[in-house]
């Protein structure tokens, strides 16, 4: 893939920010995305009535006030999220659809694939996440729970041979199905489509340590599923997590890759959605093409005409390609002499907002929300503590419990710096990501609810952060996540 510098001013995200491209068309780019946020607002407000119309195209334009050519990319992006689909004819307009877990995998596959986000840090987040999900599937696995289990078991049996001793992914999805917490569906959902990416076949390898590994797997879901029949919730935890750590083992001891380069051609991170769209496949096409060049920001992918040829596409359909990587901010198109598509530096926002249409969907709750929060901030206490001999530990931790209350309006109820820099202080960028979702659900919520955060609830939560600094950097682990499994039952009694 061809690929040249380019002159632009670079942003403070690292962004090459175009030079000239094209003032009107920016605009109607930024308008379009403010309207599809606006239709999205609507469609939760309105409790997600799948199968409800919006409005045609006409009302539509006409309610927000806006051009049909912004009109239609706002729908553009309204149906990459999966949120609703214009019908068009006789009886058309945009239609409320029941959304699936494929934008949220995609969006967090593009983030996470930019950072470099390793094998290690997706089964650190494993780890700490899918215990849980099998001691809630041991309270709450119903007899057709049971069944799915153990066909999930036999099924993986009948199956001949296998490339990698973790094939049996599929039981992990249900786990997190079974255990009814929509959050811990996704994420889990997320984690077994990221991990099976990097594959754990080493070449070279004898067969035998292939077919030996496969059925120890084999035998370890097994147990993992009787556990969860029997309602043994500690059993099930303590095997799920024996389970992982072999796992890790395997990578560890037969490398294929160590970290995200690139998505194989012909591999998806979703399942595959009916009649996709030229534009979202191209778009899928062109994000790989700048992973496996190592995502050089600032760098031009090629000109509007060499795309063109390259894909074999038409004008329309690259452009709406390219509205969608705009989305992500994982390239933009630069018009004028010199110009192009130019790669730019990904924007986890595009991965929270479809995570947080997704949970707003199934309708999470407080409790769903606390029960994945406690145990990812958990985890990163005790991974911080383990630091606490370093004073960058200290001083981040302290500077950002000044920064409370700084800002005004939404940033100060959106900003929680204190919980986003432990996270960040675990060098583990999944962590990090999930927990931002977390928070902006809660924001969401909040904001819904009309709900202010004022001076004492602030002055009393930087006093509890300053408690939990304390045992962090004096290395009491045990008094650390006391301190932060006690402030997070605190929050969630705000949720109404």
């Amino acid at each position: 893939m061809p690929v040249t510098d380019v002159d632009g001013a670079v942003g403070p995200d690292g962004a090459v920010v175009p030079a000239d491209d094209g003032a009107g068309e920016a605009g109607s780019g930024k308008l379009a995305a403010q309207v599809a946020r606006r239709i999205e607002a609507e469609v939760i407000r309105r409790g997600w009535p799948v199968g409800a119309s919006l409005g045609s195209e006409p009302e539509l334009r006409e309610r927000y006030g806006v051009s049909r050519s912004v009109l239609r990319e706002a729908v553009r992006l309204v149906e990459h999220h999966q949120v609703a689909r214009m019908r068009r004819g006789p009886n058309g307009g945009l239609f409320v659809v029941e959304p699936d877990a494929g934008p949220a995998a995609r969006a967090m596959v593009i983030y996470l694939e930019f950072l470099g986000t390793s094998v290690e840090h997706l089964l650190d987040a494993r780890r700490l996440l899918e215990p849980l999900a099998a001691g809630l599937a041991a309270q709450r696995v119903t007899e057709d729970g049971i069944h799915r289990l153990r066909r999930a078991v036999d099924d993986a049996v009948q199956q001949a041979g296998g490339p990698r001793p973790d094939s049996l992914e599929s039981l992990h999805v249900l786990l997190g199905e079974l255990s009814a917490n929509p959050v811990l569906r996704l994420f889990i959902d997320v984690l077994t489509r990221l991990t099976n990416l990097y594959g754990t076949q080493a070449s070279g390898a004898p067969r035998a340590v292939y077919r030996q590994a496969r059925a120890d797997a084999q035998t370890r879901h097994a147990e993992i599923a009787d556990a969860v029949t029997a309602g043994d919730v500690g059993r099930a935890e303590s095997l799920l997590l024996a389970y992982l750590d072999e796992v890790a083992d395997w990578m560890r001891n037969h490398p294929r890759a160590r970290r995200f380069t690139s998505v194989p051609a012909g591999t998806t991170t979703a399942r595959p959605e009916p009649q996709a769209k030229l534009a979202e496949v191209v778009a899928a096409r062109l994000r790989r093409d700048i992973a496996a060049a190592d995502w050089p920001v600032g760098s031009v992918v090629g000109s509007e005409s060499e795309l063109l040829a390259r894909y074999g596409i038409s004008r329309a359909a690259l452009r709406e390609a390219v509205r969608l990587l705009e989305e992500h901010s994982v390239a933009r198109m630069r018009r004028g002499p010199g110009g192009g598509l130019v790669v730019a530096t990904p924007d986890p926002r595009a991965s929270i907002d479809t995570m947080a249409l997704r949970l707003e969907y199934q309708g999470v709750t407080g409790g769903d929300l606390l029960a994945v929060r406690e145990a990812i901030e958990i985890g990163v206490v005790s991974r911080v503590t383990a630091h606490y001999r370093d004073p960058a530990v200290r001083d981040r931790l302290e500077r950002s419990i000044r920064r409370v209350g700084e800002g005004s309006g939404e940033d100060q109820i959106r900003a929680d710096h204190f919980h986003t820099e432990l996270a960040d202080l675990s060098g583990n960028p999944v962590l990090v990501l999930f927990l931002r979702i977390l928070t902006e659900l809660w924001h969401r919520h909040y904001a819904r609810e009309q709900t202010e955060i004022g001076p004492d609830v602030q002055a009393q939560a930087a006093s509890v952060h300053h408690r939990i600094l304390e045992a962090v950097t004096t290395g009491d682990e045990g008094l650390a996540r006391h301190r932060m499994r006690r402030h997070l039952a605190a929050l969630t009694e705000w949720w109404h």
